[in-house]
């Protein structure tokens, strides 16, 4: 789906794995690059599907070869036209000092992914605050990305806000 409004992001107040509009979505968010899932949206991904944590547990645990990585993106379908996108974009899941999991290029990288996937599937991008949360990132910092990488290349982008 193309943004009528390219360069922009479509902020809403709602809950991000229930995507808004029809034809093909992915659901973009952000893992960590321990093997940890249990914490933060992903227990909203687990409350509605089983498929996204049960690949990225395999991937994390075939790590040695499956291209687990910071910046890597694992693609996965939960329905028809709905896709869940796991970027890993976190080195582990414990902030030092001064110092949170939240890696601005690695999220990066797998955005760039993610916008390759959308283009070949012709589908729009949907996520929470990726990186915001749990990771410890600034929207600041994460929201130029998703410009460069997703809106800018004609991508229609929701961004959801839970209610408070």
């Amino acid at each position: 789906m193309v943004n009528s409004m390219a360069g922009e992001i479509e902020y809403v107040v709602g809950d991000a794995t229930v995507p808004n509009g029809g034809g093909p979505r992915i659901i973009a968010h952000v893992c960590n690059d321990d093997g940890g899932w249990g914490k933060g949206f992903v227990v909203a991904v687990s409350r509605r599907w089983r498929e996204p944590e049960a690949a990225y547990r395999s991937w994390y645990r075939d790590r040695e070869t499956s291209g687990f990585a910071l910046g890597a993106v694992q693609v996965v379908p939960v329905g028809e036209e709905l896709f869940v996108a796991n970027m890993i974009g976190q080195h582990g899941y414990r902030p030092g000092p001064g110092d949170p999991p939240v890696r601005y290029e690695a999220i990066g990288m797998a955005l760039a992914a993610v916008g390759e996937h959308a283009l070949e599937l012709g589908a729009s991008v949907h996520m929470p605050r990726i990186g915001c949360g749990l990771a410890g990132g600034r929207w600041e910092l994460v929201e130029p990305l998703i410009g460069e990488r997703l809106t800018r290349r004609g991508i229609a982008v929701t961004v959801y806000d839970l209610e408070a």
